[in-house]
């Protein structure tokens, strides 16, 4: 039979097919490619099937496992601090790399609290994919030793070995400075060391104050009280790191010049010894024996600034302003915690101590909040 008839004769009973049977003839249509650049929309169904091309299921497995490790093992792995642990979590990611193709590229830090070995890209979470990867595969991205390599293990094995290793941090048992201190009171109610601004120590020792720099390691006298019979129960350095203030035993409050070594003014109000002091830029506040607390101006006249506090029962013995230098928090020995507004008087009040309020670990901030770190009680 001829080919152009047997053509031709075919194509006219595709055409009555189509006329009698419209949905073979759409079924055939979508099953026989077409030669037009126009592609029809796909269909996808309601089931899927994961791949598993590609995936490494000795690898996700081990990760499970390592994820749901015991409280005992992990306690076993955080105690790995010391060399032969690291060594040992090294050699672990070079197997893994080498027998399982982890793709491991740096060692975590012992230290830390995650220590599992992870892979340098995350991974997704789910053990399943539902698609084929189109990235191609490069010796230099996976764990394939390239053929001209002279390495017996894989690229990423390479950059394992490479990574450098963080030294472990030693801290020193043994202080770097001891500084005699003479004549230091055993009293837990006063406040006789205080560090500056510009990294210099001042201490009360008896009826002197010695100052030391930590930059120099010299140490100086500022003052001795022993002419005007006092001695010395509390310092505190203002802001800015010059100015020392020095409160005694009979009351009164000496502002010094750490520079020059020369006290500037003594400040009165005080009727029993002056266990804390708090600076405030340009304004010193004081607490006492007597149960006040006593906030002046070192730039005016006491007596025209100065602004007295009452609110505790017995002795003041620790101060400190809040960061925004608005707030003033006092601690008594009456197991009290105050604390004040700098515009006003007016004082919000808490008890929650069994023991003594401690002089320095008083902090208070915008907000009002209030919180005592001394370690009995918590706010």
């Amino acid at each position: 039979m001829d080919q152009d008839y047997e053509r031709r004769l075919l194509r006219q009973i595709n055409i009555q097919n189509e006329n009698t049977m419209p949905g073979v003839a759409e079924m055939r249509r979508t099953l026989t490619p077409s030669n037009s650049p126009m592609s029809s929309p796909s269909k996808h169904g309601d089931r899927f099937i994961p791949s598993r091309a590609g995936a490494n299921w000795s690898i996700n497995f081990h990760r499970i496992n390592e994820n749901e490790k015991s409280p005992s093992q992990n306690r076993k792995a955080k105690d790995a601090t010391s060399d032969n642990g690291k060594d040992g979590l090294a050699y672990s990611a070079l197997l893994k790399n080498e027998l399982l193709g982890a793709g491991i590229e740096k060692v975590q830090d012992p230290q830390t609290e995650d220590r599992r070995l992870q892979p340098s890209t995350p991974e997704k979470k789910s053990l399943f994919t539902y698609s084929l990867s189109t990235k191609r595969s490069s010796p230099d991205d996976g764990n394939e030793v390239s053929p001209y390599s002279l390495s017996p293990v894989s690229n990423k094995s390479q950059k394992l070995l490479r990574s450098p290793r963080k030294p472990t941090r030693k801290i020193s048992k043994i202080p770097f400075k001891v500084l005699d201190a003479p004549e230091l009171q055993d009293d837990f109610y006063l406040n006789l060391v205080d560090w500056s601004s510009l990294n210099v120590l001042s201490v009360g020792l008896g009826t002197c104050v010695y100052l030391w720099s930590a930059c120099t390691s010299q140490v100086t006298r500022l003052c001795d009280l022993s002419v005007e019979g006092d001695s010395v129960t509390s310092v505190g350095w203002s802001e800015r790191g010059t100015l020392v203030a020095v409160g005694t035993h009979k009351g009164f409050v000496q502002i010094w010049d750490a520079a020059a070594g020369k006290k500037l003014s003594m400040l009165e109000g005080h009727t029993a010894r002056v266990g804390a002091l708090a600076w405030n830029a340009d304004q010193l506040s004081s607490g006492s024996r007597d149960r006040m607390i006593l906030q002046r101006d070192i730039r005016t006249p006491p007596l025209q600034s100065e602004r007295r506090l009452q609110g505790h029962r017995q002795e003041v013995c620790g101060l400190k302003w809040s960061t925004d230098h608005q707030l003033l928090a006092s601690g008594g020995n009456d197991n009290k915690v105050q604390c004040s507004a700098l515009p006003t008087c007016g004082s919000a009040s808490l008890r929650a101590h069994r023991e003594l309020s401690a002089p320095l670990p008083l902090s208070c901030n915008v907000e009002g909040l209030l919180s005592q770190l001394l370690g009995c009680v918590q706010l």
